[in-house]
């Protein structure tokens, strides 16, 4: 198989495993709501490396009480601007007013 297609059947992976993971997330799955953090901040699975991304779902893993979503925030924040972590945060706020049985 050439690279282009290898390249089709990785990023159709990845698109999977985003979807799968968002769709527990969404059931209010704390672990997906964590590995959807590491796979953004890692590029794990094929996912493009997205700090902000990775910010927002360990911020909203850190919400669910998720120690080690506190701890790799925390990890990325180091290497964002303020900017983008204010970015971050706007998006937890919206993901979590389209999803209200998480809020508090």
């Amino acid at each position: 198989m050439g690279d282009t297609v290898m390249g089709a059947i990785s990023q159709k992976s990845a698109d999977f495993l985003i979807r799968s993971r968002l769709a527990d997330a969404e059931r209010g799955d704390v672990d997906a709501l964590f590995e959807l953090g590491v796979s953004y901040s890692t590029g794990r699975g094929g996912i493009a490396v997205d700090l902000v991304e990775a910010h927002k779902w360990f911020n909203l893993a850190a919400l669910s009480g998720c120690t080690r979503g506190q701890q790799c925030r925390a990890e990325i924040s180091v290497e964002m601007t303020a900017r983008e972590i204010a970015e971050a945060q706007r998006q937890a706020r919206s993901w979590l007013g389209s999803h209200q049985r998480y809020a508090a």
